[in-house]
Formats: structure tokens, sequence, C-alpha cells
């Protein structure tokens, strides 16, 4: 017979109260524990989903072949502090800090443009160096073909250059960022005029105060001038006193107006400074010629009517200042004017004068060595079919002279041929081209600059006879020929 445990009806109620608790529990504790997986698994879903990556900012190595530009003091009379160079309104750039191993990533946007390039417009403006983007919309479309390397060697191939061109202009640059003086100048003498020709140089190659390599050097050249201007109520001179102050001021306000169309689109801090240097400099160009169409020694109103050599840099200047957007009344006269005063100077073989005589500058040998003057100031503000310009490029076809071997080339000359030249295009320009280039290439230093030069034009500061040379090499993409139909 087998014995079995029998439970009281007490005892199995208890039991059965148990179980029922037992079983809730484990219920309850089931769902919250799927309702807080379900929370944490939502959590990390949307927590990925909105992470962004971090922004990287390029920061330029340095090295000792290379050593970063010191910082400069801000000048006194300048109110607003400049945004250091990769503080402006630039595209964004992400990539890795450079290193020898790193290739920077770009994103470039390029906006609609507002207008295309007049027939009257071709100076040398750039925009944004290495073709790294940029706000574009006031510039003449043309030439933003310059701001890209691809599309540099595509129209050094095309107008005659070649790669030995681009790297020249390269070395040449960096001698000059390697070169600037403490306080944003160029030069041990005239140091407005050799700073306005450094500064063209640079903005000739798309090298404006964002440029990677270069913005610091030419945020500082800017502001030397601005201070310049400022401090003399608008008149840009190493020293009023010397009556030659009229070159200084018209280079200066040449640079200033170029510098105007890259910083008030880049959104700097200084760029309304900028803008009042520039109307305030060109308002005195206009308001300081004299009776006849030209400007005289210490703008003089009483002397001379003036020299073709005084005039050119004003009509560039004046060029510039009208494609800022400033409006300046009595601009188109004072052009004009000026205009029909080179024409006075024109001699009948075609080259230009020095004066109203028509008669060469005295100690070139009886050489029309204004003759490029001359003619580019037509071809800027008339076009390159106008037959002054034309018959000045005839005489520069039958009378070009250059040996940089024999030390005596007039570079000052050769700065306005060179672009004269290019702008009439055709077998005169290619002949040209054939004469020149492989000579600047050749006699170039090998630190970048070039050697001073003897005779007229000459300059005892090598500043200038690079600044020069580097503003030659850089016409291939600086200026469209004048045939073209882009134009």
């Amino acid at each position: 017979m087998s014995t079995h445990a029998q439970l009281t009806p007490e005892a199995a109620r208890i039991l059965h109260n148990q179980r029922k608790q037992s079983i809730i529990a484990s219920l309850f504790i089931a769902i919250l524990t799927i309702a807080l997986v379900s929370t944490l698994f939502t959590f990390l879903l949307v927590k990925g989903l909105t992470l962004t990556p971090p922004k990287l900012i390029i920061q330029p190595s340095t090295s000792k072949a290379d050593p970063p530009p010191q910082p400069q003091p801000t000048p006194t009379s300048i109110q607003k502090k400049p945004s250091t160079p990769r503080q402006a309104a630039i595209p964004t750039i992400i990539a890795q800090a450079f290193s020898p191993t790193s290739i920077p990533v770009v994103e470039i946007t390029t906006p609609t443009l507002s207008a295309e390039l007049g027939n009257n417009a071709d100076i040398g403006i750039g925009w944004n160096g290495n073709g790294q983007g940029g706000p574009t919309k006031d510039i003449p479309s043309p030439l933003r073909k310059r701001c890209s390397a691809a599309d540099r060697l595509q129209r050094l191939a095309d107008n005659g250059g070649n790669e030995a061109c681009e790297a020249s202009v390269t070395k040449a640059l960096h001698w000059l960022k390697t070169h600037q003086n403490k306080n944003g100048s160029w030069g041990n003498q005239k140091p407005v005029a050799m700073t306005g020709l450094a500064l063209l140089s640079f903005l000739g190659h798309c090298e404006d105060p964002s440029s990677i390599e270069y913005g610091a050097a030419v945020t500082d050249g800017i502001l030397y001038l601005l201070d310049n201007s400022l401090k003399q109520n608008g008149k840009c001179a190493s020293d009023l006193k010397d009556k030659h102050w009229c070159y200084e001021h018209a280079i200066a306000v040449y640079a200033l107006s170029e510098s105007y169309l890259f910083c008030k689109g880049l959104n700097t801090e200084f760029a309304s400074e900028i803008k009042e240097a520039t109307r305030t400099g060109t308002q005195w160009i206009i308001d300081n010629q004299t009776e006849a169409g030209g400007w005289d020694y210490g703008y003089a109103s009483d002397g001379r009517p003036g020299d073709s050599s005084i005039v050119a840099w004003h009509l560039q200047a004046l060029k510039a200042a009208s494609l800022t957007g400033i409006r300046f009344p009595k601009l188109k006269k004072t052009i004009g004017n000026g205009l029909e005063f080179l024409a006075g100077c024109q001699n009948e073989n075609g080259g230009f004068g020095y004066t109203l005589n028509k008669k060469p500058v005295g100690g070139a040998k009886g050489h029309f060595s204004l003759t490029g003057a001359g003619a580019l100031c037509f071809q800027q503000h008339k076009g390159s079919s106008n037959s002054n310009a034309r018959k000045g490029i005839r005489y520069l076809s039958q009378n070009t002279r250059f040996d940089f071997a024999a030390g005596e080339v007039n570079l000052y000359e050769h700065y306005y041929a060179s672009q004269a030249f290019i702008n009439h295009s055709g077998q005169e320009w290619r002949t040209y081209n054939g004469i020149v280039r492989d000579q600047l290439l050749k006699h170039q230093n090998k630190d970048g600059s070039w050697p001073n030069t003897r005779g007229p034009g000459s300059h005892s500061d090598p500043v200038y006879s690079t600044a020069l040379a580097t503003l030659m090499l850089e016409v291939y993409y600086r200026y469209l020929p004048g045939t073209s139909t882009s134009r």
C-alpha cells in the first residue's frame, strides 16, 4: 500500500496565490524589459541618423624652406580689424591638415554670374587663388579662367605660353612673399608704388586675401596702402614732397580697385575701407586732370600739360576703377580727355611720343618706348580695333627690342608692350612672344627674382624688375586676345 502526501485546503490556497503573483511579476518584468530595450534601440537609431562628422579646418604646414609669415601689426588709423585670410567668407574646405601625404578636398560652389565682360573691360583682374572658388558675381566672367590651374595651363598653351611660365610665376610670387617688409609694403624706395605692383602680381594669379599660401601677404599689402591713403586724405604716396608721387598714386589706385573687386565678394571686414580709398583716390585723379587732358608731376595745373608715361598709369587706374561698380561723376569725360591727350602724342610713324611734341622720351635713342603704353590705353577704353592702337602695334612690330643678356632691356616698356600685343593677337603677338618669353625664363634668378636692368625704365629695386617680369608672364591668362569672340 502506497502513501500520498495530501495538502491541506489552506496550504493549497497559499501555493496558488504565490504562483499567481509570480506569473504577474514575471509578466511585468518582461514588459518592462522590452520597453527599456525598445527605448534604448530607438535612442541609438536616432542618434546614429543625426550624427555629423566633425568639421576639420585646414591648417597649412610649415617647413624650413617656407617659414610661416610673421604676424604684422594692424595700422593704427584703420578702425576695423580685418579677418585673417581663412576667416573670410570663403567656400567650406573639408580636409585633413596639410602634410606631404594628405590632399585637401575642396567644395566649390559656382554662383550665377551677373554680367559678361564687355569689349572695353579687359584689364587684369583675378579671383580667388588656386581655383578655390569664391563669389564671382561681380567679376567679368571670361577672366575667371585664370583662377583654375587647369584653365591657366590651357590658356598658356592656347596663347603661346608653357608650363615653365607658370612655374616661373610661382617662384616669383614666393620670392615676393618672402621679401615683404614688416609693415606690409614692398621695396626700399617708393614703397607705395612697389606695393601696388606686387599686389597686382598676386591678383593677376588669382591670389587674394583668402589664398592659403599668399593670403597674409596680400592682406598686409592692402592694409599698407589703406593706411597710407587714410593718413593722407585719399592721396597715395611715399612722399608727397616728391613731384613723382603722381606715379605712385595712380599705381596704388589701380591696385586698390582690383583689391576691392576681390574683397567685396569675400565680405572681408575691411572691404568698406578699400571702397572708400578707391573712391577718394579715383576722384583725386578726376579732379586733378590738366586742361589738355593729361596729368603732370605733383598734379600741377599750371605747368606742363602732362606726359604719356604719367597718363598711361592714370588711364589704367581709371579703367580698373570703372569696373568696381562705384559711381564717379565725370569719369567718362575724364577718360575721353586722357585719350585725346595720348592721340596728340602719337607720331605719324605710329609711335607714341613722351609729350605733345610727338617725340620719344629723352635717353631712348630715338625709340618710341611708350608706344605699348599708348596702344594699351586705347585698347582698354576703345577696343583693339581702334586705329590709334593698331598704328601703335604696327610701330612695335617693326621696332621691338628685347635683349636681356645685354642688361639694358626696358621692362617698363615691355610691361605695356606684352599686354598690347596679346590684346591685338595674330601673327604680331606670336612673333613678339617668340622674342620675349624664353629670355624672361632664362634670366630669372634661382631664387625667383629678376636682376635689375640698366638703361631707360630701370630701377635699382629688384621688387620692381620682379613684379614687371611677373606681370609679363601672367599676360597669357590675365588678358583675352583682342579678337576673342567671348570678350
